[in-house]
């Protein structure tokens, strides 16, 4: 297991092979960014910010990464940003479907503006990227598609309904798709990581003290408390998940929802 900082040897498992990975300015999806790029992977970095994506394309293993700015939920910018990652980078191989917000609110507060954020980022966003990357894939005769869940794709936590249900039809969707290309040669997957140490759960933890007054290692605490091994998930571990998903080793792995959480889930 690889840890931050750790020197990256470029590899060949995906030479040649170009990558999208959404949501890839910071924590688990620069993370996967890595590790795909440390595999031979082209990137195509994708998410809101262009100046994290850029810094971030040119620190990565190996040459000719791109960054593209993009809302993931609007289908116009995704069908202009997916034609731009294809004539930088050639066709896509590879969506790492990682872009994704998290809002708690108790249900009877649930806005319909909070379900409707939670559903286009996390949801259609998916939907709409797995669209324009598939046919590539399927005239190549050969692709992954990986889409960053959450263990709340699996199961439920109370405060974040809307949150629970966009991921619990990520995994519906992945499963869904996985059939319809089961003879496709063409795989898709779902990775559903627990809390993990990214600015995700910071800011959640920030809310946590300004709600209830408890500290910030109080609240961490609570957080780290739903893993059996008691501590975070680290952005590498979900990144190396999704880089097995995407190599030769895993083209009999379809339709599966893999908890990166430490227990809390079986």
């Amino acid at each position: 297991m690889r840890h931050a900082g750790d020197a990256v040897t470029v590899g060949a498992a995906l030479a040649g092979r170009h990558a999208v990975v959404t949501g890839a300015g910071r924590g688990i999806g620069a993370a996967i960014a890595q590790a795909l790029a440390a595999d031979g992977a082209r990137l195509t970095l994708m998410g809101r910010s262009p100046g994290p994506l850029q810094a971030l394309a040119a620190r990565l293993p190996g040459e000719g990464h791109a960054a593209v700015a993009v809302d993931v939920a609007d289908v116009d910018a995704v069908r202009q940003a997916f034609a731009q990652a294809r004539a930088q980078l050639g066709p896509v191989a590879l969506l790492v479907n990682n872009a994704g917000q998290a809002e708690s609110a108790p249900f009877a507060k649930t806005s319909a503006g909070l379900w409707q954020r939670m559903l286009a980022v996390n949801l259609t966003g998916t939907f709409l990227c797995s669209q324009a990357a598939l046919p590539d894939m399927l005239e190549a005769g050969w692709g992954r598609i990986v889409n960053v869940a959450s263990t709340a794709g699996l199961t439920g936590y109370p405060y974040v309904s809307a949150y629970c249900a966009a991921k619990h039809g990520v995994v519906g969707l992945t499963r869904s798709l996985a059939l319809e290309l089961a003879r496709k040669n063409i795989t898709v997957n779902a990775v559903c990581p627990g809390y993990t140490d990214t600015d995700l759960v910071r800011d959640s933890v920030a809310r946590v003290v300004e709600k209830t007054g408890r500290s910030e290692a109080q609240a961490l605490a609570g957080f780290a408390a739903a893993n059996p091994q008691g501590r975070l998930v680290r952005p590498e571990e979900v990144a190396d998940t999704v880089r097995w998903l995407c190599g030769p080793g895993a083209a009999a792995i379809n339709g599966q929802s893999i908890a990166v959480c430490g227990g809390e889930l079986m």
